[in-house]
């Protein structure tokens, strides 16, 4: 199907609001697909070790389908924002019902992240894996295992935070900054500056093309030239010291 250019877009999504026809609800499902596959490609930095992409884009396309459906259009929000946000959310919930995360990995993640800091305090300098898993008496390979799965932990966790926190209804767009807001912004800015700053920079690139570029895991790989699983090793290893370090804001290193 040819894409719907803006003004015909907008005509088909007044008419599905009067008419609930199936026929335009299957044209916006159609239209908006590729946000699909944006989403689980950006995710699968993550998870995609785990979990097959095309698996990631099928879960992701029942959160389409729902936000076409509850999609209110009087609400100051884009549909992409909104629509963005339910795929995103349908392929955690998805990930979460597979029950394949230890219940043990919890502590293992808050050891590591508090280890992590720990010798990097004491060493002056980033641990090596090596030191890491000296410390943990676990290989090397583990380390890297727990690196991985550490991120997908810290992901679902904070789809639970904002699911308790009601903030996936609190869609805003174009509001005014609040004074609270305007410092919130430059304190984190402030705070990834000195924990991007101690990174590598091979992290650095990776970072910077997934968070500033918008970028899937595909993508970046393309781009660097190394495997998708190697893109996905260093993202890990580069969250979990940035954890630490940015406190209450750290959830942004999942959006």
């Amino acid at each position: 199907m040819d894409n719907f250019d803006t003004d015909n877009i907008h005509e088909v999504w007044r008419n599905y609001r009067k008419t609930k026809s199936p026929e335009l609800r299957e044209k916006l499902i159609l239209e908006y697909a590729p946000l699909v596959k944006h989403v689980a490609g950006r995710l699968a930095i993550h998870i995609g070790k785990y979990v097959e992409y095309d698996d990631l884009v099928g879960y992701g396309v029942f959160g389409l389908i729902d936000a076409v459906d509850k999609f209110d259009a009087e609400k100051s929000v884009k549909f992409e924002t909104y629509a963005s946000f339910r795929i995103r959310g349908a392929i955690i919930d998805s990930v979460r019902k597979m029950d394949w995360i230890p219940r043990s990995l919890r502590k293992k993640n808050k050891d590591y992240e508090q280890l992590c800091n720990d010798l990097e305090l004491e060493l002056g300098r980033e641990p090596t894996e090596s030191e890491i898993a000296a410390k943990l008496n676990i290989t090397i390979e583990a380390t890297r295992k727990l690196i991985s799965k550490s991120s997908v932990l810290s992901l679902i966790s904070l789809d639970d935070y904002l699911e308790q926190n009601h903030e996936k209804a609190n869609f805003v767009a174009d509001a005014e900054e609040s004074p609270e807001e305007h410092y919130d912004r430059q304190e984190l800015q402030n705070m990834l500056t000195k924990a991007i700053n101690k990174l590598t920079d091979q992290e650095k690139l990776v970072l910077s093309l997934y968070y500033f570029e918008d970028l899937t895991l595909k993508e970046i790989s393309g781009i660097m030239g190394v495997s998708e699983s190697r893109v996905s090793q260093v993202h890990s290893k580069a969250i979990m010291r940035m954890q630490g370090k940015l406190g209450k804001y750290k959830s942004v290193l999942f959006s």
